[in-house]
Order: structure tokens, then sequence, then C-alpha cells
């Protein structure tokens, strides 16, 4: 049996070595676009993201989405 449901947290690396990740929560999706080398700039924005009250984007998130990219990059 197939679900169509789509899969809260998903990373995907494409053949030029991008890596996209995105966050569903609801309707929402966050998508974040970036490379091994460009992690600590990936943290900063999404702890902005966190920061900002106006996104349903929180720090439980940056926190999910920071365990999954630090596996990506063990896993590379």
């Amino acid at each position: 049996m197939t679900s169509n449901r789509m899969t809260p947290i998903r990373c995907e690396r494409t053949d030029d070595d991008l890596i996209y990740l995105t966050l569903c929560k609801g309707t929402e999706r966050y998508v974040f676009a970036y490379r091994n080398g460009d992690r600590r700039e990936l943290f900063k924005v999404m702890d902005c993201f966190a920061s900002n009250p106006e996104l349903s984007f929180t720090y439980y998130d940056l926190a999910v989405l920071s365990q999954k990219i630090r596996q990506e990059a063990a896993d590379a």
C-alpha cells in the first residue's frame, strides 16, 4: 500500500553537490538549498527563521533539521 502523504522532512542531493532539505508543516513548506561547505550560513538562516514570530518555523524545527544536516554530511 502506497501513501500519498509527503514526508515531513526530505533531503535530496543533486549531481552538482547541491543538497535540498525540505520541511513540510501543514500547508507550508520550507525548502533550503545548500552545499556542505555552506552549512554554517544555513544554520544562521534557520536561526533567523526560528526567531521570527511571523513564521511557523520553530527552534525545534531547527534542531531536527540540524540533526538531519549533520547526518547527511556524515553519510557523504
